[in-house]
């Protein structure tokens, strides 16, 4: 008897542990996945590392991003932290 009470306490342990940390992991990963690949010429990005800029160029696994006037860096689509506002978006709240 006190064996099934062993078992179902590491099964709801192993429960609660995958719906605190395993799920919310899972989701967080998905949604930066489908940022990555909304990604799109003009749109304003923070890389990982925190430095902005404008994506010029999106290839397969990588970006051309442009930091500065006539700087241009390359890095890959997963180092994109987040995406600020496109420069298109902007437009249209100044007219």
């Amino acid at each position: 008897m006190e064996q099934y009470g062993t078992i179902l306490y590491i099964v709801a342990l192993f429960g609660l542990l995958y719906f605190l940390m395993i799920r919310p992991q899972q989701q967080r990963q998905k949604k930066h996945q489908d940022l990555i690949k909304g990604l799109k010429v003009n749109d304003k990005v923070v890389t990982a590392g925190g430095i902005y800029g404008t994506v010029v160029k999106t290839k397969e696994d990588t970006l051309i991003l442009r930091v500065a006037d006539n700087v241009r860096v390359e890095i890959l689509k997963t180092a994109i932290g987040q995406v600020r506002e496109s420069s298109g978006e902007e437009e249209e709240k100044k007219e």
